[in-house]
């Protein structure tokens, strides 16, 4: 790991570090342990393993029966957010049907966690009713479930301001991004459906309806707009390559979207206007940062892409912006990204980290727990891009932004602050000047930018 060197030029606004009001309209998170009645556990509530909360921990029979129901409070009805927190000792993932009112939603598994006292979260969009909701996890295998010790749950409080619609940023110039506009509309259910028709030639909309898990990699074609049905619908187990194609002209909406163990979940190369919008995105943060690779990155003179109102979760190696530091003769002039109305929470590095890149604009984002060591950073801008960051709010982040002083072996980049809110947070180092932004935007207070965020972004709030 690098030692971060003694910083020599590091600039803050004057007033940058300020505290975030209160609002309304933030996003409330609730406690359900599993020991605790209304919840079910239909094996035992133990305490013999270290590490969980409360007074115990549901240890489900070992069988397809061996369920847990969670009862949870909403005060709207929409999309839930549910961090499940679970230990599985064992090297064979236990898959569950997620069951939320007596429907189906979803299917996700849980993976070994190396050992029955190692706790993880898994982080999960659900939709949900007005007052109380019922949250239960059915295993599918004789092995039941892993043991569960929790469900944080973060609904909405209240009625929440909805966001700005339509395309804004790089996506939108040099005749902008439409995705499958004027084409077909087909709806998929089964992953080989889906890789059939997001590789398919044409203009088409595609709507994935429920999670769909596969191996590989798809190979999506041009012309294409692939959204999720509902709050629930999503990808996982695979990589979305959208790769040499100029113009690209790729939208992917309103999806829930697992890392790839081993590759990138989205992976952008050599391919024009992109947007990426309203999606959720989400791993289960390992002890090897390498156990997956990135979220999204963007790579090989990528160009016209605009990463918006998504939440990113529990990844390690979240956005790179341009893959190593000698290719410079391929990447300068292109690598123009706009990230705007993001939450990225416990994204510990490249949030995004950027090459060559300019302008790459960065505003009104939200960034939140990014310290697992001292290495966490947000955002990185180095080997000479250049980087508006304008409007964002960080709370307990360990670096905010580094630029004047380089990244690991990375050589300085450029770096121009504004209004950005830093809250328990290091700072936002900046250097030099960057090239004007050429579009149209307007950027928000930070005052305001972590409720209209915690509001706005993710699936289900299309």
């Amino acid at each position: 790991m690098r030692v971060k060197p003694m910083i020599a030029c590091v600039g803050l606004l004057a007033g940058a570090v300020v505290a975030v009001a209160s609002s309304t309209a933030q996003a409330a998170t609730t406690r359900y342990e599993a020991e605790s009645s209304p919840a079910v556990c239909s094996g035992s509530i133990d305490s013999d393993w270290t590490g969980y909360t409360g007074s115990g921990f549901c240890n489900g029979a070992n069988s397809t029966g061996g369920y847990a129901q969670f009862t949870v409070t909403a005060a709207a009805a929409g999309t839930a957010t549910l961090g499940v927190r679970f230990a599985n000792g064992t090297t064979t993932a236990r898959p569950a049907d997620l069951v939320v009112n007596g429907s189906t939603v979803q299917s996700p598994s849980f993976e070994g966690t190396g050992a029955w006292s190692t706790w993880v979260t898994k982080t999960i969009s659900v939709p949900v009713t007005a007052g109380t909701n019922t949250i239960r996890f059915n295993p599918t295998t004789s092995g039941g479930l892993p043991n569960l010790d929790h469900l944080d749950v973060e609904t909405s409080g209240g009625q929440q301001p909805q966001p700005p619609g339509g395309l804004v940023g790089w996506a939108a110039q040099a005749g902008g991004t439409t995705g499958g506009a004027g084409g077909t509309t087909v709806t998929v259910s089964t992953f080989a459906d889906f890789r059939t028709q997001a590789q398919s030639a044409g203009a088409k909309t595609i709507l994935v309806n429920g999670m769909l898990s596969g191996t590989g990699t798809v190979e999506v074609s041009a012309n294409k707009t692939i959204r999720g049905v509902g709050a629930s619908s999503g990808i996982s187990g695979t990589t979305l390559n959208i790769e040499d194609m100029s113009p690209a002209n790729v939208i992917i909406q309103n999806l829930n979207i697992r890392g790839k163990v081993g590759g990138d979940a989205i992976q952008i190369e050599s391919a024009t206007h992109i947007w990426i919008d309203h999606n959720t995105m989400s791993s289960t943060i390992a002890d090897d940062p390498d156990h997956y690779d990135g979220m999204l990155d963007i790579t090989h003179g990528a160009d016209y892409i605009t990463v918006s109102w998504n939440v990113i979760r529990d990844h390690w190696k979240t956005s790179l912006v341009g893959h190593s530091d000698g290719n410079a003769g391929e990447d300068r002039g292109h690598l123009r990204v706009t990230y705007h109305h993001n939450r990225f929470d416990r994204t510990f590095e490249r949030s995004p980290r950027v090459r060559f890149g300019e302008t790459v604009h960065v505003f009104n984002n939200y960034y939140t727990n990014v310290r697992n060591n001292a290495d966490s950073y947000a955002i990185a801008s180095v080997m000479d891009a250049g980087l508006l960051v304008e409007g964002n709010v960080f709370e307990n982040v360990q670096q905010a932004c580094w630029s004047a002083s380089g990244y690991a072996d990375s050589d300085p980049g450029r770096l121009v602050a504004r209004d950005n809110s830093l809250t328990d947070s290091g700072p936002c180092e900046v250097n030099g000047t960057v090239a004007p932004i050429p579009y149209s935007y307007t950027a928000e207070s930070s005052a305001t930018v972590k409720s209209s965020v915690t509001a706005g972004a993710g699936a289900g709030k299309l």
